[in-house]
């Protein structure tokens, strides 16, 4: 091997902290990784190439340092004149790079974690700001005057359910996921304390394995995925995680209930934690979600649920083998061992070898039976449509599921065994309360003009008219009249277009499956009553035995704000009253609001609008649970679990939250097990904390001011995003918007119709595309004209924006994390895709939009204090600085790509291979593929797509 080079090493040295803490090991682990990486690159690709790379890396590092914008066009100039092979072959380079920095960061932050909880130090380092352990919290509410008995009651009561959803933002490929959790459990394993020479060889072998393993697969997704991938990606991380991590966790509560003075083990029953998915299920926008495919879905569902269970009761069958039972037990034993006609030609044979006297293995044994049974049954209609198994002879809902394993688990507590029960048996009953049979409910999600389609051809084929055309007043009068009369409105004749055949397939579908297969349903871009009446009317002329809970998705600004008035309307009328029982779901949604205003006026907006559902909720005597429709993204509503929850309003939770966990949120929330376990420690330990120990309410001074510059937010953001007539050319100019659909990330189009303007564009390209140029545009505009506006007019409200941040937990929480975005936005690189790409008449523009990201830059540091962003999370402003060379340069990549895809008059003569591989021949090999179909020159697409997915990985944003 040729002589190394360490000078990103010395560059990582340069960067870090002059004085870093003791147990901070960040840079020794990514020195450690980038070195490991590069001997391989130079192992596969020989020394000239690494040198390269090496001298990109300096550049970018001195950039970093003195901002000098030269020092981009450098790297531009080094970066194009690759042949490429090398191209695509450095561009993976640094994007594995990047990723390797992310590992040593969450190994390191996993450290702290540690070393805290065992000092008992959890709240230094800003720990405690963003985890949440459940027997802190515990105890925290014993000191601040709760009894235990009300902690215990509002634990039993509480619920928590994490739906996981079906546009997932995940860039990075499943399979090199599952490379860096090893490269992760690796790197950990090598700083253990208690680890012998021998074991660190062979630990720093399988290190370079992975690291090798990630570099030679290909970054690329090659299709786009449908919605069943989409759907066994998801449930991937029940079958690696989350089926282990649940009872695990449930332990947990039991251990700290115990050490608050509970005796008594968390019910098996209790609803603490549930799981749902959008996975097939969500249909708005998407046409690739047919009907097919949510029975599909659905049937895979359960034939993936009854698998796991299957597994567990194999094993857990084998350990009760005591033969003291009561008799109820035993009546039902000698029951089941004489029936053999109810049992599987599968195990007769089991069963004749099943010793009589041992009465709990002949129970768990049928259920096992029963299981074999409902899997079988469910992959016999997923593949063919029909099945042989009778229906009577599997599991047909959770009750009759968990009611011989209840007779079980009575019988060894009366018995004395009760020691036993707790056990294994315990956990799988725990199991079979939080999963179902269905592992997941699915979701239906439609928009809902494809209601008001179908509800407009039916009258319109009556001859009463166009509901389309009708006031509110009128749609809600005629469809309560509907919903309180009998008369069949859909008939065989009634045209169809394709779109209205979806609609009614979908609800064919949901009368067709078991009912707990299905979660709500659920309205986008509702706006009205007359939505959530339009569902319930078409359930039931469909059939649907046991309808589904209407949830109305309040988005945009407008809806949200008229959204308090439509929940107390609905609650007026009697049908709907008695139809809900009680209780009423209502999703508010952060990616479409925030689109709509503006991250301060729709942040604001969410909060007053949870606010007032919940006083209305109130006054009618109907139990409210708010869905949050959160992103990966601070633009799209994501943060910290713990301080979002703690940061909502009061009396807007009250022991019941349903929120989305989406894309790469899902790999940093389940993809490892002490992930999962932290996870759901966070969600249980903070929404209990909110309930009983909820946020101060915030002062009216504050909510006046808040008002008044939240309404200059959105005239600013506005006039920029809706109003500004250059804006939409400039966007699709300064940003990979047009390229984003070639990474192939989700099943869905990325607009909801073809065609219009930023208006039809979703969030997730919307926010993805700003990321990418490092503006980060939809997150901080308007802030700064909303701060300037409230200063100017009176010199006093700089105090009181102060305080509003010292005390109040939604705002500081706004505000902290756009620091955090600030820390990540770049105006000098979003400064060259100008400069690239954007037509001349359009630089004054771009120019206009940085200069107003620097003044709200400066406007933020003043109200929070800080001299520099970040200057309070000396932590996170570490790890951006070992992160931000890597990212530059693959910034002015993709910048320089775009420019050369866009614009064939750039041409540049590339210089001979650098790489060894491609020396002697010019034909690809190893990672490298040359699309041929690709409509931009060699090389160029994959390219430019590499650039795309280190960005996301190094901004840990992708949309």
């Amino acid at each position: 091997m040729a002589e190394k080079h360490h000078s990103i090493d010395a560059q990582l040295r340069l960067l870090a902290p002059k004085k870093v803490s003791e147990d901070d090991k960040l840079v020794e682990y990514d020195a450690l990784l980038i070195d490991r990486f590069l001997d391989i690159f130079q192992d596969l690709h020989g020394p000239s190439i690494r040198e390269f790379v090496q001298e990109c890396y300096e550049v970018a590092a001195e950039y970093e340092r003195d901002r000098d914008s030269a020092k981009l066009s450098e790297i531009g100039s080094r970066l194009t004149k690759l042949s490429p092979n090398d191209a695509i072959v450095v561009a993976s380079s640094f994007s594995n790079m990047l990723n390797l920095t992310n590992l040593a960061e969450e190994v390191q932050l996993a450290h702290i974690r540690k070393n805290k909880i065992k000092s008992g130090n959890i709240a230094e380092e800003g720990i405690a700001a963003t985890e949440s352990d459940i027997e802190e919290t515990l105890k925290r509410l014993v000191e601040l005057g709760k009894s235990k008995e009300e902690i215990f009651d509002a634990l039993k009561n509480q619920t928590v359910e994490l739906v996981f959803t079906a546009h997932p933002t995940q860039s990075v490929r499943r399979s090199l996921l599952q490379k860096h959790a090893r490269i992760r459990n690796c790197l950990t394993q090598l700083y253990a304390k208690d680890i012998s020479e021998d074991d660190k060889k062979e630990l720093d072998e399988a290190l370079q394995r992975e690291i090798q393993a990630c570099f030679r697969t290909d970054e690329i997704r090659r299709a786009q995925p449908t919605p069943q991938d989409e759907m066994r990606y998801g449930m991937s991380y029940f079958h690696e995680t989350i089926w282990k991590g649940v009872p695990k966790f449930l332990r947990r509560v039991d251990t700290a209930l115990k050490n608050i003075g509970i005796d008594e083990r968390f019910p098996y029953n209790a609803p603490l934690i549930k799981f749902s998915s959008w996975m097939g299920g969500d249909r708005d926008g998407n046409p690739r979600v047919t009907p097919d495919v949510t029975r599909d879905v659905c049937l895979l569902a359960r034939m993936m649920a009854a698998n796991l269970y299957f597994s567990q009761i194999e094993e857990l069958m084998f350990e009760p083998s005591m033969w003291r039972c009561n008799e109820e037990l035993r009546a039902r034993a000698e029951e089941l061992y004489g029936s053999t006609q109810k049992v599987s030609k599968h195990y007769i044979e089991f069963w004749r070898q099943l010793p009589a006297h041992e009465p709990y293995r002949v129970v768990l044994a049928y259920v096992r039976d029963k299981l074999y049974n409902t899997r079988e049954r469910a992959r016999h209609i997923l593949s063919s449509g029909l099945s042989d198994i009778p229906e009577d002879s599997t599991f047909k809902n959770v009750e009759e599921f968990l009611e011989p394993l209840e007779l079980c688990y009575k019988s060894l507590c009366e018995c004395g065994d009760k020691t036993i029960a707790d056990g294994s048996l315990l956990d799988f009953m725990r199991q079979v309360s939080t999963f179902g049979l269905t592992l997941v409910k699915l979701d239906i999600r439609q928009e809902s003009e494809r209601h008001t389609d179908v509800i407009d051809a039916i009258t319109t084929h009556l001859g009463i008219g166009s509901y389309r055309s009708w006031p509110e007043e009128k749609r809600q009068e005629w469809l309560l009249s509907e919903l309180s009369g009998k008369r069949p409105l859909l008939s065989p004749d009634l045209p169809q277009t394709q779109e209205i055949a979806d609609v009614l397939g979908c609800f064919h579908v949901l009368a067709e499956l078991p009912r707990d297969s299905f979660g709500p349903y659920i309205i986008s871009m509702a706006t009205a009553p007359s939505d959530v009446l339009a569902v319930e009317l078409l359930q039931r002329e469909c059939h649907v035995k046991e309808p589904l809970p209407v949830v109305p998705l309040f988005e945009k600004l407008a809806d949200l704000q008229s959204a308090p008035a439509s929940v107390e309307r609905l609650f007026s009328m009697d049908w709907y009253i008695n139809r809900i029982g009680g209780k009423q779901q209502i999703m508010v949604g952060y990616s479409d609001s925030g689109k709509d205003a503006g991250r301060l006026s729709a942040a604001w907006h969410l909060y007053k609008a949870q606010e007032a559902m919940a006083k209305v909720a109130k006054r009618f005597n109907v139990k409210l649970t708010l869905f949050h429709g959160r992103g990966g993204t601070v633009g799209r509503g994501g943060g910290p679990t713990h301080l979002a929850i703690l940061s909502q309003p009061p009396e807007t939770i009250n022991g019941s939250l349903r929120v989305t966990i989406q894309g790469e949120v899902i790999e940093y929330s389940f993809g490892e097990e002490h992930l999962c376990f932290q996870t759901l420690q966070r969600f249980t330990a903070a929404t209990l904390e909110h309930g009983m120990h909820p946020p101060a309410s915030p002062k009216p001074e504050w909510r006046a001011l808040l008002d008044e510059i939240a309404a200059v937010a959105t005239e600013e953001y506005r006039s920029v995003v809706m109003k500004e007539p250059r804006f939409v050319e400039y966007f699709r100019s300064a940003t990979p918007e047009t390229e984003y659909g070639k990474l192939n990330i989700g099943s869905r189009p990325a607009k909801r119709k073809p065609g219009g303007g930023i208006e039809t564009l979703r969030a997730i390209p919307w926010i993805f595309s700003w990321t990418q140029n490092r503006l980060n545009l939809p997150v901080w505009l308007g802030f700064g004209a909303a701060f300037k506006h409230a200063m100017k007019k009176d010199i006093k409200n700089f105090q009181m924006l102060k305080d509003m941040y010292n005390e109040w937990p939604f705002f500081r929480v706004t505000l902290d994390l756009l620091e955090m975005v600030l820390a990540k936005a770049d105006p000098i690189i979003a400064g060259l895709y100008d400069e690239l790409l954007v037509a001349e008449e359009l630089k004054p523009f771009g120019k206009q939009l940085r200069d107003n990201y620097v003044e709200t830059e400066k406007l933020i540091l003043q109200v929070l204090g800080h001299k520099e962003v970040l200057e309070g999370d000396p932590g996170l402003k570490q790890q951006l600085r070992l992160r931000d060379p890597y990212i530059t340069i693959l910034n002015v990549w993709q910048a320089y790509t775009l420019k050369r895809t866009r614009d064939p008059s750039f041409q540049v003569a590339p210089q001979p291979p650098l790489s060894k591989e491609f020396a002697d021949e010019n034909q690809p090999r190893g990672i490298v593929k040359l699309n041929p179909a690709s409509e931009y020159g060699p090389g160029l697409e994959d390219t430019l797509i590499l650039t795309m997915k280190g960005i996301a990985a190094g901004m840990q944003n992708t949309g």
